[in-house]
Formats: structure tokens, C-alpha cells, sequence
């Protein structure tokens, strides 16, 4: 079971599990639960027999069949209906099924993954949710954390996706400002990494220039109210409110660097404080002067 917000690298992470595993020969079949309608899903897991209702004139396999040694992935399995999650548990506990309008007994060998971005603990206890099936998927469990509780990976994938985007385009790789590395690390990234990836992609492909500026990201992301989001991750409980605040400062600090050049005394009184209390806290948020070759903590005095 991998549990995570929408565009945290679920279906990613599904992939790397089947690739890296004893099955990786065999087929890696997709099913998306929210994009098939109730009276579609079953057929889809299962498969019909010709006849089996109006229009099925040939048999087809269903996604079971067809990933037989391989992974059955099944994304947003928390919109399933009560009535399909029940016949999917039994295929799941008996390894075996039968087609729609069929008698026969098939038996599958088939490595399941289920995602959602739903709490299905709390659905199964609102009976949203089969509990029997929870259990039954939850036997091993990740959870994929959102982008803005990562930092520490957004320069990573920001350098991951420039050269990817720039290969898939065939154009000169494009490289970023410090000044928008900076922006987009404190950015909230609502659509986490799906949202960073079509970012890159739009960026380096509209940008006539070698690096990216500020004034080339879209005006709504520059426009957006960061402490409004951040007010709102912690009154939802998505958010420590000690995360928030170290968040907040750590933005209006690195804004009085950049405006004083990185020179501490002058942002410290830019900010009201010392600069002691300022050089305090650059090294507990670990704010790294861009000037520095070495990725030290140098900070102009």
C-alpha cells in the first residue's frame, strides 16, 4: 500500500518495486480506479466472456489476467465501490477469479499495489472503506511525504528535470537564478513533484534565455500568498506549526541577504535583530550564501 497526496510519486515508486524485483520480467499493468465509472471497474479487473452482456462479442482478458507473474497496480483504490472492493478481495485471498459471464476458475500469480491519496484507515473505519481489505493491502505500507515537507530534495530535482526536459526537447539545457532556486525551495508546491516536473518542462521550453529568471515563472506562482498556505498547512494539522514559523523566517532571511548582498551586519539591522541572533539562525536553518564554492556557511561580515 503507498499512501501519499496527489503528484508525490506514487505510480514512481510502484514502477522502481517491480523493476527492482524478481518479477521484473513480467508485465507491470496499471489500473486507475478514479478514471473508470462503477459500471466499467469490474470488467476491467476481470475480463468477460463473449455474451456476457450487450456489445461483448469477443471474450477480453481482464487487467488480472493480463499481469499473471508480473504487479497489478492499482492507483486511487479508494474510489472502488463497496461492491467491487469485495470481489477484488476474494481474488486477492484466493488468487483466483472468474471472467463475467464465465464459470471457469482462473488462478493468477500476481504481485498487488494499491495507492490513494485518501486516508483509507479513516474511510474503512466510516465504513467508506472494506476494513477486511485494508488490512488485507496494508501488510506492507509507504507512505510518500509531500514535496514541501522535502526541501532537501527540490535542488536535486530541479537539476533532474532540466536536463530531462531539455534531452526530450532536443535544446540546450537551461539553468536557474539563485535567486529562483531560492523562490522555489520556500514554494508550498500544492502539486508536489508532478507540479515541479511541469514547471521545468513549460520553463524550458518558453525561456529564450540560458537561465531562468524570477520573471520567467509563471505570474500566479510568483503571485502566490505563501503565508496564507502556510497558515492554512498548519491550522489543517499538515504542518507543525514549529516547521511553519522556521519556514517564514527562514524566507524573510534569505530575502534581506539577496537584497544586502549577503552581508550580514546589513541584513541584520534590515531585519531588526543582531548579528549574532542572525548568524545564529542562518546556521540553524542552513542557509548557504550562494557565492560559496564549497556549499559553506561564509557569509559576508
Amino acid at each position: 500500500m503507498i499512501t501519499g497526496e496527489s503528484g508525490t510519486g506514487k505510480e514512481l515508486i510502484a514502477r522502481a518495486i517491480h523493476y527492482n524485483s524478481d518479477r521484473r520480467a513480467k508485465p507491470f499493468v496499471v489500473i486507475n480506479c478514479a478514471a473508470l465509472p462503477d459500471t466499467l471497474i469490474e470488467s476491467e479487473l476481470f475480463g468477460y466472456e463473449r455474451g456476457a452482456f450487450t456489445n461483448a462479442s469477443q471474450k477480453k482478458l481482464g487487467r488480472f489476467e493480463l499481469a499473471h507473474s508480473g504487479t497489478l497496480f492499482l492507483d486511487e483504490i479508494g474510489e472502488l465501490n463497496l461492491g467491487t472492493q469485495a470481489k477484488f478481495l476474494r481474488a486477492i485471498e484466493q488468487e483466483t477469479f472468474s471472467r463475467l459471464g464465465g464459470t471457469e476458475e482462473i488462478k493468477v500469480d500476481v504481485r498487488v499495489i494499491a495507492a490513494s491519496n485518501r486516508d483509507l484507515e479513516q474511510l474503512a473505519k466510516h465504513a467508506e472503506f472494506r476494513q477486511d481489505l485494508f488490512y488485507r493491502l496494508n501488510v506492507i505500507s509507504l507512505f510518500l511525504p509531500p514535496l514541501r515537507e522535502r526541501r532537501d530534495d527540490i535542488a536535486l530535482l530541479l537539476d533532474h528535470f532540466l536536463r530531462l526536459k531539455a534531452q526530450e526537447h532536443s535544446i540546450a539545457t537551461k539553468s536557474l537564478s539563485p535567486e529562483v532556486v531560492d523562490f522555489l525551495t520556500l514554494y508550498p508546491w500544492p502539486g508536489n513533484i508532478r507540479e515541479l516536473e511541469n514547471l521545468i518542462e513549460r520553463v524550458t521550453i518558453l525561456t529564450p534565455h540560458e537561465t531562468i529568471m524570477l520573471r520567467d515563472l509563471p505570474a500566479g506562482m510568483r503571485s502566490s500568498d505563501q503565508t496564507a498556505t502556510l497558515k492554512e498547512d498548519v491550522l489543517s494539522g499538515s504542518r507543525p506549526l514549529s516547521d511553519a514559523v522556521d519556514e517564514f523566517e527562514r524566507d524573510l532571511i534569505v530575502k534581506a541577504l539577496q537584497r544586502t548582498g549577503f552581508n550580514q551586519t546589513k541584513a541584520a539591522s534590515l531585519l531588526g535583530t543582531s548579528r549574532r541572533i542572525l548568524k545564529y539562525r542562518i546556521e540553524k536553518l542552513n542557509i548557504l550564501d550562494p557565492n560559496d564554492v564549497d556549499d559553506e556557511v561564509k557569509l559576508s561580515p
